[in-house]
């Protein structure tokens, strides 16, 4: 199984159990830990095991099976290891905490780099900087 063979599967088995915000990014052109990114969301840490656990059965019906898995027991962002292809399943809290989409902005939706490769992502907008906060003035007792 190819890694956008397994990126693809991944997404469908997250789909199956409702997870929001499914996004596969081609990180191949980035670093070389992996091929692809998986990222979503499940509303509960219920929902978050169990869309892990649908991930891993789908995996396993196709003979693979995650190298590493971290977060499970807590269930606010599991990862699954998959070498070629890392999962990431958040709570939404998580999710906007480590922004991981804007951390691998240069990176291809994967559904964009199956194509021609000339699409990029959009770019989000930068929030607004802090207005500065009060200068340390020295005063002097007479």
């Amino acid at each position: 199984m190819t890694p956008l063979q397994l990126s693809r599967l991944i997404a469908t088995a997250a789909a199956d159990k409702k997870a929001r915000g499914i996004v596969r990014l081609d990180i191949r052109q980035k670093t070389s830990i992996a091929d692809y990114f998986v990222i979503c969301e499940g509303d509960t840490d219920r929902q978050v095991r169990a869309i892990t656990d649908s991930i891993i059965e789908a995996g396993k019906n196709q003979g693979v099976r995650p190298l590493r898995i971290a977060g499970y027991d807590d269930g606010s962002w599991v990862v699954l290891d998959y070498a070629s292809v890392i999962v990431h399943v958040f709570l939404p809290g998580e999710r906007s905490y480590y922004d991981l989409e804007s951390l691998w902005k240069g990176a291809a939706k994967a559904d964009a780099a199956a194509g021609n490769g000339s699409k990029k992502t959009p770019a989000r907008a930068r929030p607004a900087k802090k207005p500065p906060g009060p200068t340390r003035r020295r005063i002097r007792s007479a």
